[in-house]
């Protein structure tokens, strides 16, 4: 039975750090999002310009639902944890159906930093301007 309690604690954890992180990331959107709309102020921004302002703008957007779905699916799954039998066999049952939210979760990472990058580089560019 121990041994039940330490597998559902880590599975609880491998939540608790996904949740903690995609909190981060849309706290991180409010401050990519601030900062994109003190570029759009500016007056000698050019069509380019422009164009990919909006295309960071619709790319937070996305985010936030991706950020807002991720957070939903990490709920249903804590809700697995807390219903599970204690008493059920240990037969990695549970990890399994975390599998895909983990696969998920390092695709999402894996394209945050990529846009999280980009943008750095979009505001880099606005510094000289």
């Amino acid at each position: 039975m121990e041994k039940k309690i330490n597998y559902l604690s880590d599975l609880e954890f491998n939540l608790d750090t996904w949740k903690r992180e995609l909190k981060f990331h849309r706290d991180e959107m409010d401050s990519f999002q601030e900062k994109l709309e003190e570029v759009a102020a500016r007056k000698d921004l050019d069509k380019n310009a422009l164009a990919k302002l909006e295309r960071f703008q619709n790319k937070i957007l996305r985010e936030r639902k991706v950020i807002s779905d991720l957070l939903h699916k990490i709920k249903q799954k804590r809700l697995n944890l807390k219903t599970a039998d204690i008493n059920e066999p240990l037969d990695g049952r549970l990890y399994r159906e975390q599998q895909p939210l983990r696969d998920e979760m390092r695709t999402y990472i894996r394209l945050h930093y990529d846009f999280k990058e980009a943008m750095m580089d979009f505001f880099t560019e606005w510094l000289d301007k």
